[in-house]
């Protein structure tokens, strides 16, 4: 079982489940959790070999379906039925594939910094990685990973915040998450060609150059889903526009849910 933790309201009856992406932890949400759990229920949770949660050493390679039934098994255990689902980066695919495995759990999505295509640039680098990933120690790798994809100074916090979190990952670990990129492209093009059928925002920053591009191409071609671009943020939005990605998060849940005639409570800036 991953290690999780939870928020209670004392009377919103939504919960809101947090997912980071690889080389983080549930960490990355600190500037989250006091204005979401001001809410809703809100459980954050480690993804495997992350963070509190162990790996699986039964396994020598990793599945995205693999690891979106972990977080099925915290939501079983921890008896949430149905959650909207926050997820950055990596952990914008988990949340997508998790809604194709298991559509009746989720009841809406955010995906800040999604990844829902590899341009040119990316599929260079995640194959630059596979060639050295084995050779080369996974820090030096991520913290390249981190200022290619966060170059601005700006984003230094952003990227520190990752790769200190990857620090508690070890080489064996980077190596079984790192090898999920072969699972990438044949999942993100089934997922452009298939559209979700709920209420999906997508927060991305307007300097996240690498994904912003065919987001705004996607949205136009999902009526469901929404756009709001952040400005002044990189790829990590959550970290350097928080009170922003608060504030739509949290309003396009109580949107999306229409469930509560209480005024949501929203950070100000």
């Amino acid at each position: 079982m991953l290690y999780y933790k939870t928020y209670l309201h004392p009377s919103s009856p939504e919960w809101v489940i947090f997912i980071h992406g690889a080389g983080g932890s549930s960490s990355i949400w600190f500037k989250q959790i006091k204005d979401f759990s001001l809410n809703f229920n809100v459980l954050m949770v480690d993804l495997r070999g992350h963070g509190k949660s162990q790996g699986n050493k039964a396994y020598e390679q990793y599945t995205f379906k693999e690891i979106c039934q972990d977080v099925i098994d915290v939501m079983d255990h921890a008896r949430i039925k149905t959650a909207h689902f926050v997820g950055i980066s990596l952990g914008t695919i988990l949340i997508r594939n998790l809604y194709e495995m298991a559509p009746e759990r989720v009841k809406s999505m955010i995906l800040g910094g999604a990844i829902m295509r590899l341009n040119l640039r990316a599929k260079v680098l995640s194959a630059f990685g596979d060639w050295f990933k084995t050779v080369m120690p996974y820090l030096w790798l991520y913290s390249f990973f981190a200022w290619i994809i966060m170059p601005k100074k700006r984003h230094r916090q952003s990227r520190l915040l990752f790769v200190n979190e990857a620090r508690k990952l070890c080489q064996k670990e980077f190596i079984y998450w790192y090898r999920l990129i072969y699972e990438v492209n044949p999942l993100l093009k089934y997922f452009s060609e298939k559209p979700s059928l709920i209420p999906t925002l997508y927060i991305m920053g307007d300097e996240d150059h690498m994904f912003l591009p065919f987001i705004r191409k996607l949205v136009v071609q999902q009526s469901h889903s929404k756009l709001f671009v952040v400005e002044n943020s990189g790829h990590v939005c959550n970290v350097d526009q928080s009170d922003i990605f608060n504030q739509q998060s949290i309003g396009f849940i109580f949107e999306s849910s229409l469930v509560s005639p209480v005024s949501p409570v929203l950070p100000t800036s």
